[in-house]
């Protein structure tokens, strides 16, 4: 391993005498005139100062330094704009620059990934969806297709609880093979830590190629153009 030759800053060096004219001095007095005092940058006081629980006083929050609006001061009226004042971007809708239409979408116009009521896909978890609804927020438009079996038989699914696979197989959609589940034992189901670890070596590497499958046949699977 190399030396640094200096590159790094070296660490602020705090003495005694330092640390008592911080304490006295910060509360009541600008960091920025504090500063040349402690021959130490902005940063570092405030770093310090907060280690070690200094606060600026009330007195001095109230004064020109402490930097706020107060009634009947001056303090940042250059910065405010003034009454009457109509802001540059008024009635402008988005910016269109020369040459960038081509590149816009028009009128009606929907995305490359955009796919109609009915499709189908598989989610990060491997779990098939259809899409029911057109909002444009995926997560809203597609419902899992288990979901909607186990309604169709049962009704809303259980508060507090989760449609899971009595077989594990999540491509095994009947509702025969389904079951709710509250939430606190599904976490017991999922979880690694009540197996050996051979097992759950085993269950993260089924984990695995899973997530592969499930990747691979959303890859193949066809795209769907029919319009609705």
């Amino acid at each position: 391993m190399t030396k640094s030759r200096h590159i790094n800053a070296s660490k602020t060096h705090w003495t005694q005498e330092l640390v008592a004219l911080l304490v006295e001095k910060y509360p009541h007095i600008s960091t920025s005139k504090l500063a040349p005092m402690l021959d130490k940058t902005e940063q570092q006081i405030y770093h310090k100062a907060h280690l070690l629980g200094l606060k600026k006083t009330q007195e001095y929050m109230a004064g020109p330094d402490g930097g706020r609006l107060l009634r009947g001061t001056e303090i940042g009226k250059s910065y405010q704009f003034s009454k009457g004042h109509i802001p540059v971007n008024k009635g402008v809708k988005g910016i269109s620059y020369p040459g960038t239409e081509a590149t816009q979408f028009k009128k009606g116009e929907k995305p490359h990934t955009w796919r109609p009521i009915g499709s189908e896909r598989l989610s990060k978890e491997g779990y098939l969806q259809v899409k029911l609804k057109d909002t444009g927020v995926s997560r809203h438009d597609y419902v899992p297709v288990h979901h909607l079996v186990w309604e169709l038989h049962r009704g809303a699914i259980p508060k507090g609880h989760r449609i899971a696979f009595k077989d594990g197989d999540k491509t095994h959609i009947t509702f025969e093979n389904l079951e709710a589940v509250s939430i606190a034992e599904m976490m017991r189901r999922n979880t690694l830590h009540n197996y050996p670890k051979e097992i759950a070596q085993l269950m993260r590497l089924r984990g695995l190629v899973n997530r592969k499958i499930n990747r691979r046949l959303k890859d193949e699977r066809p795209t769907d153009t029919t319009s609705e």
